[in-house]
């Protein structure tokens, strides 16, 4: 019988052969990352990056510039990304915790380790528990997995999670059984989307061309 380890190797083996590798995460600059980190929340990538090239147009892709632009100025800014007013003071959260205690150095932060980072970017007003481990895994290169919505609706839909299962459930379910690994957790998680917006679709999934078809769960 297979276990939960080989069950996820299938998975990924399985996606990577369909996908291939998917570059994550489209940026320039962890800094970059961070930034569009916290403006993908409830927003489509490509709105996204709408707001973050208009950002790039402005020379503001530094965390002491977004320090020093007035709120007002920043909503207009990011506003494709939408929940434009929220979002600028998350990024404003961010940027003064950066800047006021780790002179704005991303380095810095990440060097304390993945658990005191992850403790104090949950302390960020407006960070949840994706956007943060997406933040130390894509920017930081730290092993963390990151769940989202896709990988919660594939995990589900395969018996591997039962309907109630919470974030922690599902991030230990990769961590405790694949190798701590940053470069591997941020290819699969990356799969995973891919397979969530072209496949396991929230309504009328497309289960019979879907890659996973074949993944037999005991």
């Amino acid at each position: 019988m297979k276990n939960i380890s080989q069950i996820l190797y299938e998975i990924y083996e399985s996606l990577f052969a369909h996908f291939g590798p998917q570059n994550w995460w489209p940026a320039d600059t962890p800094f970059e990352i961070c930034v569009g980190a916290i403006l993908t929340q409830n927003a489509s990538w490509k709105n996204v990056k709408i707001a973050i090239d208009n950002l790039k147009k402005k020379d503001l892709l530094d965390p002491f510039k977004l320090y020093n632009i007035p709120l007002e100025s920043l909503s207009q800014i990011i506003k494709p990304s939408g929940f434009y007013n929220t979002k600028a003071k998350r990024l404003k959260n961010f940027v003064k915790f950066l800047i006021e205690n780790y002179q704005g150095d991303l380095n810095i932060l990440f060097s304390k380790g993945l658990k005191k980072a992850r403790e104090e970017l949950l302390n960020i007003k407006g960070l949840g528990k994706e956007t943060v481990d997406s933040i130390l895994l894509y920017a930081g290169n730290l092993p963390i997995f990151v769940v989202d919505a896709y990988t919660y609706r594939i995990l589900h839909r395969h018996s591997l999670v039962p309907e109630e299962a919470t974030y922690e459930e599902m991030q230990a379910l990769f961590m405790e059984n694949l190798p701590q690994d940053p470069q591997l957790f941020n290819e699969f998680h990356a799969l995973l989307v891919a397979c969530g917006k072209n496949f396991c679709k929230k309504k009328e999934p497309l289960c019979e061309t879907c890659p996973l078809k074949t993944i037999k769960i005991p």
